[in-house]
């Protein structure tokens, strides 16, 4: 039985018919830009995550920059974030004019803890980017003891819980991606900052629209990151299900437990009171690439998300040369994921279960 890594089309199948007309009531209104549907979408995404406010941006990347710079972050600050993430995370950090700061991960959840943040921050530290990876959450209340803001980047973490709240509430303000393979995907780009900070929200506000409230008077230089009218009322279809898929993606992980994978390989460790929905389901292996060859023959999909870290790359290397960070080497060097979806089964699980016994 082939396993595919993702399943992106079983859950949405039940739902063409309500996506289909949500579009159709987009093209009636003849609004595409800021218009009823994302007005609607963010008021319905803030109650869900339990924040204040939302405002929808044109991606996740753009979220992260927006969001850092309507906290307060600019030239001569510092951001410290996590090497053990996709590219994006630090990426939006240089153009806010801050310096990224590369900061240690727990091998075990991959998710930056209080004492990994604490070694990276200095006086000139502005905020700390939390990165709930792979939809584990990251303890972000304890990294805010610590006397910075915390961004949460929840680009993968839609549908996880953290000792009864959501990412989006946790910290400062978050970020969401919308790329549709995430939890709750739309069909293109999009992204979303949440916050119960009013300030925040507003400054948000005017920079995804060039740096103005009216399109008449521009107050600074912003940018044009808008989350469409098309992609939000398919958004607004799927989020009263979000929570079931969630759901679906925490029994595959009991389904992969069950099966015995624990025995075999490293699982992934949540985070203390978290509840992860598995956005990826990500093993840990001391012999990885035996393990890759042997799901291949197996017909079981599987990928290595981040073999070169984030500081690592060519493009860092101003601000990554000399760190040394072992918890987020090991997690490059060992990590694989696995197939993860709302609707994986106990035989499919079962069956991958059996690859990775028979890699010996």
């Amino acid at each position: 039985m082939a396993v595919p890594l993702f399943d992106t089309s079983t859950s949405l199948a039940p739902l063409r018919e309500e996506l289909r007309a949500a579009v159709d009531r987009v093209l009636d209104s003849e609004r595409y830009i800021l218009g009823g549907e994302v007005h609607a979408f963010e008021q319905e995404f803030a109650a869900y995550c339990g924040a204040a406010h939302a405002v929808g941006v044109a991606n996740g990347t753009d979220a992260i920059t927006i969001a850092l710079r309507a906290m307060g972050v600019g030239p001569g600050d510092e951001v410290v974030v996590p090497s053990f993430t996709f590219y994006a995370s630090a990426e939006a950090i240089p153009p806010t004019g801050a310096t990224p700061v590369f900061c240690d991960i727990d091998p075990d959840t991959y998710c930056v803890t209080a004492d990994t943040v604490r070694a990276s921050l200095t006086p000139r530290t502005k905020a700390v980017i939390a990165v709930h990876l792979f939809g584990n959450v990251a303890p972000v209340a304890e990294i805010e003891a610590l006397g910075v803001p915390v961004l949460e980047d929840a680009a993968q973490a839609a549908g996880s819980r953290s000792l009864g709240m959501r990412p989006g509430a946790l910290g400062a303000a978050a970020t969401f991606s919308f790329f549709p393979s995430k939890n709750l995907g739309c069909f293109g780009d999009g992204g979303m900052i949440t916050t119960s900070d009013e300030q925040i929200a507003e400054r948000a506000r005017t920079l995804r629209f060039h740096g103005s409230h009216d399109k008449v008077t521009y107050e600074q230089v912003g940018y044009n990151s808008r989350l469409d009218e098309l992609q939000a009322a398919i958004l607004r279809v799927q989020l009263p299900y979000l929570d079931s898929w969630a759901d679906g993606r925490r029994r595959a992980g009991q389904h992969y437990e069950q099966a015995g994978l624990g025995e075999l390989l490293r699982l992934p460790r949540p985070v203390e009171g978290a509840a992860p929905a598995w956005h990826l389901y990500v093993v840990s292996h001391p012999q990885v690439e035996h393990l890759e060859s042997a799901l291949a023959a197996a017909g079981i999909g599987h990928k290595a998300y981040y073999r070169t870290p984030v500081h690592r790359q060519a493009s860092m290397h101003d601000w990554g040369a000399g760190i040394e960070l072992p918890g987020t080497e090991e997690a490059a060097r060992t990590h694989l994921a696995i197939p993860m979806s709302p609707v994986l089964t106990q035989a499919q699980a079962e069956e991958v279960v059996r690859a990775v016994r028979n890699a010996g």
